[in-house]
């Protein structure tokens, strides 16, 4: 298994730990700290060593961040986590903010004073933060200092060891393009700013760059790992060598010096005495890499990450993975979803026991049909009833709830296979559900349809398509607090940018990029709903007297939408052509993949016209 169900949080020790923080205040020369849940790569994920922010707090959601002063301490967490937040962490600590409409950098502004000063691990923060902060510390008359060490670490007596564990070679017939292809493009684009070298701080970058992948997190398959590419020569690659076998070793050096990630700093440093002027990505690079650089006497061209939009721009090869994948993903899901209809309403059923059990039908799956399930894309979010409106609710022994009759199951999950990277929501019935839930349901799903069916113009943002998503659920009233879509990663992270469906998504999309589309609905202490498919950009056929290409989306996830919950009067006709070309497909691709008959004969019922 590689979800587990241990309770992690561990509120009760915070008092002690944030009171062994605070001793150190003194000597770091500071009034308090600010610690998020990042490591020094930046990533959504981190490994166990730098899980700060949880082992501080007690809070183990995948973001937020800690404001602690010398008389009071502060969790700042978006919507997805508020009601988790309250729930993991001490109230006699800590107090809960909204980390979107009063972050740190805003909260400083009320809670600062003249000379007073703010400590922050500047590897933990971009420099687009930092700037922030830095602005708020001058409004109010303060300094923010950059420490030299973490914080957290000083106090953090049994912290894990980092991980080491071995990379692999991605198959060109997966990854589709060339390194020296890759890096040649992405030279043109250093040059294009007038730089000498960009550094590559994101590891995704660093992996999909080389070419190479790894399992040093536990939900996305990158090595942790940084690059510096200069214009002209060699790119060096800062790794720690011992994860590094024969053959990957062999291959990498054919590629780039290999250098182990102590001597980064140094490299920065060499960089700066050189004069060089060194291409950073401000919202993804650590402000450390900045600093050294212009201490040493460099200079930044700050500009996006070279690997980061064609990264996003998914080439034939790894579309036509990702397609093959979700078909066996595909096959997966439902003969889970078969085996929970048999067994949901005999009662007895938890929502631990739904979770493992889809997860070892991916495996089977996967070793069934030879591309074995390499990790879980993120920790799968199975809710009953009520918690399911806990937009990111992940499950332990603690919080485990029956699956009754008469509520809805929401399960949110993926797989992380070479050929590419899942994700895909259902909500289900069981039993009869009542009407209301009903409603609010076939108005997601109306949103979903909006957007899957879409034509919009080159140059046409992720903010301007995500309002077809809400709109039906607007005209109710209702609303929902998360984005409709993120990028997705092929075999790398399953949330990847620049682009998204969302109110922040600035990036224009362009043919190849992949994304979720996933409207939903969340009343607290009742029920969640959300619907997601995995879409991506594809160009559209001329449409007959128009004047202008449009782009549009094809779909990549392929598993029956429950027909038990869709009020069929509140569709139109097209939303149910739509719904029904989409199940005959379903039916066609995922039926001979299919080795029982129950699962044949229950993936017919699924997907019949509505």
């Amino acid at each position: 298994m590689f979800q587990k169900f241990d309770v992690l949080s561990t509120p009760d020790l915070a008092a002690a730990r944030i009171a062994r923080l605070r001793e150190q205040f003194d000597r770091l020369g500071v009034d308090a700290v600010v610690v998020p849940r990042a490591d020094e790569y930046l990533g959504e994920y981190v490994p166990e060593c730098a899980e700060r922010l949880a082992w501080l707090t007690g809070f183990t959601g995948s973001a937020g961040q800690a404001m602690i002063f010398r008389d009071s301490a502060h969790l700042f967490v978006d919507g997805r986590y508020t009601a988790q937040a309250r729930s993991q962490t001490d109230p006699q600590v800590f107090d809960v903010e909204d980390l979107v409409e009063n972050p740190p950098h805003t909260f400083i502004r009320k809670a600062g004073r003249e000379n007073f000063r703010l400590g922050i691990d500047p590897w933990t923060f971009t420099s687009s933060e930092t700037r922030r902060l830095e602005a708020a510390m001058e409004a109010v008359g303060g300094e923010l200092v950059t420490l030299e060490d973490n914080p957290v670490d000083m106090v953090w007596d049994d912290r894990p060891a980092e991980p080491l564990e071995p990379v692999a070679i991605q198959p060109l017939d997966y990854a589709g393009r060339k390194v020296d292809d890759k890096l040649e493009e992405m030279r043109k684009a250093i040059a294009g700013k007038k730089a000498g070298a960009a550094v590559l701080s994101d590891p995704s970058s660093v992996a999909w760059t080389f070419n190479i992948r790894g399992s040093d997190l536990p939900s996305t398959p990158h090595p942790l790992s940084r690059a510096i590419l200069p214009v002209a020569g060699r790119p060096t690659l800062y790794i720690d060598e011992r994860k590094l076998g024969i053959e990957a070793r062999a291959y990498l050096t054919q590629l780039a010096d290999i250098m182990p990630p102590e001597s980064f700093d140094e490299a920065l440093a060499n960089l700066g005495r050189d004069k060089a002027a060194v291409m950073i990505d401000p919202a993804v690079a650590p402000h450390a890499i900045a600093l050294r650089v212009v201490r040493a006497g460099g200079s930044i061209v700050e500009a996006p990450d070279p690997a980061r939009l064609p990264r996003a721009i998914k080439n034939d090869a790894e579309i036509n993975a990702s397609a093959s994948v979700h078909k066996q993903d595909g096959a997966a899901m439902v003969r889970f979803l078969c085996w929970f209809d048999s067994e949901a309403p005999k009662g007895g059923l938890d929502e631990i026991t739904a979770t493992s059990k889809l997860e070892d039908f991916r495996a089977t799956t996967g070793a069934e049909m030879q591309m074995p399930l390499k990790a879980l894309s993120f920790d799968t979010i199975a809710g009953a009833g009520p918690n399911a409106a806990i937009i990111h609710y992940r499950v332990n022994t603690r919080t485990n709830r029956p699956i009754k009759p008469g509520e809805m199951f929401l399960v949110d999950s993926g797989g992380q296979y070479v050929s590419g990277t899942t994700d895909i929501t259902r909500t289900i019935a069981v039993g009869e559900v009542p009407g209301e839930q009903k409603r609010f349901f076939t108005l997601v799903l109306k949103g979903m349809i909006a957007v899957s069916r879409l034509r919009f113009p080159k140059g046409t943002r992720g903010l301007e398509i995500d309002p077809f998503a809400r709109h039906a659920l607007w005209q109710a009233g209702a609303d929902y607090g998360h984005g409709t879509g993120h990028g997705v990663g092929s075999f790398l992270a399953v949330h990847e940018g620049p682009q998204s469906i969302s109110r922040r998504g600035e990036q224009a999309l362009f043919p190849g990029m992949i994304v979720s589309n996933e409207p939903g609905y969340y009343r607290d202490g009742g029920f969640g709903i959300r619907i997601e498919n995995l879409i991506y950009v594809t160009q559209q056929e001329e449409i007959e007297g128009g004047d202008r290409p449009m782009l549009g989306f094809e779909t990549l996830t392929l598993c029956p939408i429950d027909r038990r919950l869709i009020v069929r009067d509140l569709m139109a006709e097209d939303e149910i052509a739509w719904l029904d070309a989409y199940h005959a497909r379903v039916r066609d691709e995922i039926s001979p993949l299919l080795m029982h008959q129950d699962d044949r004969a229950w993936l017919e019922t699924a997907t019949a016209p509505l």
